[in-house]
């Protein structure tokens, strides 16, 4: 298994401005690799700055600490790329946390606080870069989204919820934004990540089993998809929500 910062770009995104929230780890650290690799100037978005100026370092790119669920953060993070780039290409929604446990121990906290970082999140990201991709006749957002949006999970009926919100949302943008040379879709993924290394194995074992791929992905491999999306010859590719899990949403 190659990583994305050792495989072959198929899209050059050479003069392009991308933003990934969510960057500086994960699935979100090798979609900001491989556009780093593919020559774009790239923006990792993290509410972790260390943590995001370190995984900038290491893979030639800019950080910015900000917290998506913030529209003054937002709406900052956005000002500087453009200030530094004069555009914004590509935005990647992929900021989110989990909250986990039974609703009827879920707290208000535990709800907002999931439901703010990922669709409000996408929201309030996506909203602040659309001005600029009208004016530029062009832009890019691939939002990340999951299985358990459209199927749900136990002990994550915030999480579900969220997941659920950003597919309507990226059909809705992606018919509101179309005309304007913007495309809008996400990706479902499923890899190994810190979230699911949180998961107890029993439950673990349980979820792979239900995998006809017999395994969690890499993050690097959700990078195709992300790309593909991103790309220039995508643009007649819009309001699609993408599975890259292994074949479990089948």
């Amino acid at each position: 298994m190659t990583s994305a910062s050792d495989s072959n770009i198929a899209f050059d995104f050479t003069g392009r401005s991308v933003i990934v929230t969510g960057a500086a780890r994960g699935i979100g650290r090798e979609i900001a690799r491989a556009f780093a690799a593919a020559h774009a100037d790239v923006f990792v978005v993290d509410f972790d700055g260390a943590a995001a100026a370190a995984t900038a370092d290491e893979i030639g790119a800019q950080p910015i600490r900000a917290d998506v669920s913030s529209t003054p953060d937002v709406d900052a993070a956005v000002r500087q790329v453009v200030d530094r780039t004069g555009r914004v290409d590509v935005v990647v929604n992929n900021a989110g946390i989990l909250r986990d446990t039974v609703l009827w121990k879920m707290t208000d906290e535990q709800w907002d606080t999931v439901l703010a970082v990922h669709a409000g999140g996408t929201f309030r990201m996506t909203r602040a870069a659309v001005p600029v991709m009208r004016a530029q006749g062009h832009g890019r957002i691939v939002n990340v989204t999951s299985y358990t949006g459209l199927h749900g999970n136990i002990g994550q009926a915030n999480y579900a919820t969220a997941k659920a919100g950003i597919i309507g949302f990226t059909r809705t943008a992606a018919k509101e934004l179309a005309r304007f040379g913007i495309t809008v879709n996400a990706i479902s993924p499923n890899a190994e990540t810190d979230m699911v290394a949180s998961i107890p194995e029993d439950k673990r074992q349980e979820l792979i089993a239900a995998i006809p791929a017999g395994r969690f992905g890499d993050p690097s491999e959700m990078v195709a998809a992300v790309s593909f999306l991103a790309s220039a010859e995508a643009g007649y590719v819009t309001g699609v929500v993408l599975p890259v899990d292994g074949g479990l949403s089948i």
